[in-house]
């Protein structure tokens, strides 16, 4: 009698316990199916939130002209001799010259920068051919950088550094020293034209702009190079160059995505 309501008693515990694990895969599987629903609902808008979801991108661009205050220009100069001390010595003295020459200007010694001092062995081919050769010299050369603050002087250190013995000038463009607050500028005038153009475009389509949902903005700041070309008249107490430094652009171009409802 007793075995018989002990074997009643462990058929209900194993029954009741069935149940729950029944209750409990239930619960994990409909749990399951959830969670995958959501990450496919997810999923569709991986990688390409923007383009699924109802929005409009606007771009536009902000200019802003002013004048430059600083000119950077190179010179240098180049020697050759049989030794390297002789081909130093003469390419010294020059290049102290036109130091010399350009400071007298009012060019301080920070604006002054070697940007390049190369020696090389010059070699003579002999007339039996075969690649031989003989070591006819060495050749120095010293390339200096000037900023140029006062741009009233520009032609005159031309022609003062040319006179005192360089012999090639390059690279003279004249850019802003500090651009920061004329960047800032641009970048109000474009996003006000962007959001002026949103609305305008949100008003023909019947919608309304709703939050910003991406911004982009590329800023392009190009330097004006001016060309002057080492005439015969140059180093040779010729006429000073006319400089002009006319006006550099800075400007700023963004992209703004809206959603719209």
């Amino acid at each position: 009698m007793e075995n018989k309501h002990f074997y009643e008693h462990k058929k209900k515990l194993l029954s009741l316990l069935i149940a729950v694990l029944i209750v409990f895969f239930i619960v994990l599987a409909v749990s399951t199916a959830v969670d995958v629903v959501n990450k496919i609902k997810q999923g569709k808008y991986i990688g390409q939130d923007i383009e699924l979801r109802n929005s409009i991108v606007i771009s536009e661009t902000g200019e802003i002209y002013a004048k430059p205050d600083l000119g950077v220009v190179s010179f240098s100069v180049v020697n050759d001799a049989e030794t390297v001390s002789d081909a130093m010595n003469k390419n010294t003295e020059k290049m102290n010259s036109i130091i010399k020459a350009i400071k007298e200007q009012g060019v301080e010694d920070k604006d002054l920068k070697t940007t390049g001092f190369n020696i090389y062995p010059l070699y003579e081919y002999t007339e039996r051919g075969y690649g031989e050769r003989i070591l006819k010299g060495y050749e120095v050369s010293q390339q200096v950088q000037v900023k140029i603050r006062n741009l009233d002087k520009t032609g005159t250190i031309i022609e003062k550094a040319t006179s005192a013995g360089a012999t090639n000038m390059g690279g003279l463009n004249f850019v802003i020293d500090n651009e920061d607050d004329l960047k800032k500028q641009a970048r109000e005038q474009a996003i006000e034209k962007a959001k002026t153009k949103a609305q305008e475009l949100a008003n023909q389509l019947g919608v309304k702009l709703g939050r910003i949902i991406n911004f982009n903005e590329n800023s392009y700041n190009p330097y004006y190079e001016s060309a002057v070309s080492m005439d015969s008249g140059m180093g040779k107490g010729g006429a000073t160059p006319d400089i002009q430094t006319g006006e550099n652009k800075i400007s700023s171009s963004v992209i703004i995505t809206y959603e719209i409802y």
